[in-house]
């Protein structure tokens, strides 16, 4: 049995001894009505900015013997059905998408779909169970213009299959292309408060990626769908992601009704349902010390204008969904667990941050205790629990509170925080900070995030933690980007979708020194609210995505654009090198620019490739085909060092524990072998340019959702090289404190060329430590 299936056998037997026996649990018995038992519910759905045609339309033209068939189950009562080889349906459209609509039953087969005279793909329309108003087919990546649908009974069918039938209930086409706009708005700069220079500023000396490769671009190309639109996002495999929505009207299905979750290959851009019991809406995870990927809180059913409680879902506030390690390329038997009787938080929350910290267990912090928008004192949840939970100044088990987290009303949720080297928690909330001490639950408070700019939800913007390294003893160093000076006290009547959003960064070493020091503030070069900061292996960080003016959520404000809080995306991604002097850390050099706007609901993250994955945006309650609508295309941003000749690992452990060393063989192509990386090579004493070095990183890539990167991390290991340029002996990280137990991914970076991730294991890979007494709580 596995470690992590003897955890999850371990902490279910511990919860249900508790039922049995405890008066009360944790459980706040909140449920919305209904939202435990699933219902019925058909995908067929007419998304703003899409229109519908009936089977019976004078505009679907059919050849061969149909027969048309009534009952209220059909859409607007009618469906035309065939099963005649060759018989077809034919639909001409303007638009930049189409879906099919029909039954599926034990006596389907297989038709070909075709657009514009090309086949596109076969569908197979049987299934065990008898369904309507099932999507079979869409394509909502067409150019815009005139576009021909033709369907073809092919007469083949499965061999369980009893018949092949064929049936046509409803067509939908999307009218109209999300916005396409390039222009960037001027927007007024902060005030500069000037602090001294950064303590950090030697530890990866800077380069300019494109100037190194003058024969290779950044380059962006568009592939790909998602399937379910990309709230949150974390890779899992060397092969696969997994993607994480709120329950709405997605076009890829599972069981009979649209998948609010789903693993997408990196590698061959297809995209595989994952089934969801609860509402998974604007929650937060984080990977354990074993490897089990947690996804933690939602919204309850939503059961107004858009039907979604149709979908049978069950409330997610307290959810705790557990995915097992699958880092296989066959990912038939992934799954999410839930068991929302045995495996809960003690507290509902919406918004909420999800960290690994030093032991290699989850805090969960703050959040709302429903759904809304701004948070305030009646919704706010202004605590940190634990999974496993513990016993944490007398809490045993229940939630700890933090001062902190009421101090930041209202602007204070997903709370921006990363574990830091001695064991505490940096978080950031609303235009302050603070150092939190979680063993004896004490806060230290930061000086205020200058000129009043607000960088969490809905101002949000985003952070990282700057890499660490042993040369300067693990020094953490913070950067915070974006965000808005919007005053969270007004209500949305009050806000505009024009408020300007801030074009700020700041930073702060999180030393005695560093903090006497405060923020030192600089200007990106243009505003954005809802950026995303990735980190590169090189040590520098892509900034991407985001708004010039508004604000995140939707319908909220005056002046939206469609249900929109934000307007005047950001298409160009920004180079940022921390190791660079002030006023020169900033660069569009070379940068492509995109043509799709990326606003609320946006993720971007490092894959184990060493390009980026860019996907999302859905400022609506529900998918939408409107300007800023639903966005389910997939970017991939390539940093010049993808084009170069690079390094690569031929093999690593799989597992390193702390303390130790471990050996890597790793193989160098011909144009990176020379004077510079030969022979033995310590990287905690070498002052070369970084050019002339070779870097070995280890990298958590995060778990991204609303501008706030989980995890994220990049620590740089001492290494040496035998002579055979061939061996490297690295050093592990010392403890859990540098870097938390778990997951992470090996670069080797060559003359600031990195190679592909290799995933490991840091640690023992044991289940994080458990509270017998905070269980049975």
């Amino acid at each position: 049995m596995s470690a992590v299936r003897s955890f999850l056998l371990l902490y279910t037997l511990v919860v249900l001894i508790t039922l049995s026996f405890a008066a009360e649990s944790a459980w706040n018995g909140h449920t919305t009505p209904g939202s435990t038992k699933p219902s019925r519910f058909t995908p067929y759905y007419v998304a703003p900015g899409t229109k519908s045609y009936d089977s019976s339309s004078r505009l679907l033209h059919y050849s061969g013997n149909w027969k048309e068939l009534y009952s209220s189950g059909y859409v607007r009562n009618t469906l035309k059905t065939t099963s005649q080889a060759g018989a077809s349906m034919s639909f001409s459209f303007t638009g930049t998408g189409v879906e099919w609509f029909g039954s599926t039953d034990r006596w389907h087969g297989v038709a070909r779909v075709y657009i514009d005279g090309k086949l596109i793909q076969h569908v197979d329309a049987w299934s065990s169970k008898t369904r309507r108003q099932q999507r079979l087919f869409w394509n909502f990546d067409l150019a815009p213009g005139r576009h021909t649908l033709k369907i073809v009974n092919s007469g083949e069918k499965r061999n369980k299959s009893k018949g092949t039938k064929l049936d046509v209930d409803a067509l939908v086409v999307t009218l109209t292309p999300n916005s396409t706009s390039t222009e960037q708005i001027e927007v007024p700069q902060q005030d500069i408060t000037v602090s001294p220079q950064s303590f950090q500023e030697d530890y990866a000396p800077s380069f300019d990626l494109a100037a190194s490769f003058p024969s290779a671009q950044w380059v962006l190309n568009q592939q790909g769908t998602t399937g379910v639109h990309a709230m949150q996002l974390s890779i899992i495999s060397e092969t696969h992601a997994i993607i994480v929505d709120k329950v709405e009207h997605n076009p890829l299905t599972i069981s009979g009704h649209p998948a609010w979750a789903a693993l997408y290959n990196l590698k061959t851009n297809d995209v595989t349902p994952l089934a969801m019991q609860s509402n998974s809406f604007c929650a937060g995870g984080t990977f354990l010390s074993n490897g089990t990927l947690i996804n933690v809180g939602g919204n309850p059913v939503v059961e107004d204008y858009t039907a979604a409680a149709d979908f049978g879902d069950v409330d997610g506030l307290q959810a705790i969904r557990i995915f097992e390690p699958c880092d296989s390329d066959d990912i038939s038997d992934c799954a999410m667990y839930e068991n929302h009787d045995r495996i809960r938080m003690a507290s509902p929350r919406w918004y909420n941050t999800v960290l690994r910290i030093s032991d290699g267990s989850a805090m969960i912090v703050g959040g709302s205790q429903k759904g809304g928008w701004m948070n305030n004192a009646t919704t706010n949840n202004p605590t940190v629990e634990y999974f496993p939970p513990k016993d944490i100044a007398g809490s045993n088990g229940l939630p700890v509170h933090l001062p902190f987290l009421v101090d930041t009303l209202n602007s204070n949720l997903f709370p921006i925080a990363f574990s830091l080297p001695d064991g505490n928690i940096f978080i950031a909330a609303n235009n302050d900070a603070m150092i939190y001490n979680w063993q004896t639950n004490t806060e230290r408070r930061l000086p205020s995030i200058p000129n009043g700019v607000r960088v969490t939800y809905p101002m949000t913007g985003t952070g990282v933690l700057l890499p660490l390294t042993p040369e300067n003893n693990y020094a953490p160093e913070i950067l915070l980007c974006g965000g808005s000076t919007v005053d969270d006290q007004k209500p949305g009547y009050e806000i505009s979708s024009q408020d300007p959003a801030s074009a700020q960064c700041s930073r702060m070493v999180l030393t005695d020194d560093g903090i006497a020091a405060g923020w030192q503030v600089e200007q990106m070069p243009e505003a954005r609210t809802m950026p995303d900061a990735v980190l590169l292996p090189t040590g520098q960080i892509l900034i991407v995505n985001g708004a010039g003016t508004g604000i995140s959520g939707y319908g909220n404000v005056v002046d939206q654009v469609g249900a929109s809080n934000a307007d005047n995306p950001v298409f160009t991604p920004v180079l940022y090198d921390p190791a660079a002097p002030a006023g020169q850390r900033f660069s569009r050099d070379g940068m492509p620019t995109s043509d799709i706007p990326r606003l609320y609901h946006s993720i971007a993250t490092l894959t184990p490739s060493g390009d980026v994955m860019i996907a999302g945006s859905n400022p609506n309650l529900d998918r939408s085909e409107v300007k800023y609508g639903t966005e389910y295309r997939v970017e991939w941003l390539s940093p010049p060092y993808m084009a170069g000749d690079r390094p690569s690992i031929v093999s690593a452990p799989k597992k390193i524990e702390f303390g130790t060393t471990a050996q890597l063989q790793i193989q160098l192509p011909a144009s990176l072998q020379n004077a510079n990386v030969q022979g033995k090579f310590e990287l905690a004493s070498d002052r070369m340019p970084l050019f002339m070095r070779l870097l070995v990183v280890l990298m958590d890539l995060g778990y991204v959702t609303h501008a706030v990167h989980a995890n994220s991390r990049l620590v740089r290991l001492a290494s040496s090289m035998a002579g055979d340029q061939q061996t490297l002996t690295v050093a592990a990280p010392p403890d859990g404190n540098i870097y938390p137990p778990g997951p992470g991914w090996l670069y080797v970076v060559v003359n600031g060329i990195p190679s592909t991730g290799v995933k490991v294991m840091i640690g023992d890979g044991s289940a994080p430590p458990s509270n017998e007494a905070a269980l049975q709580k």
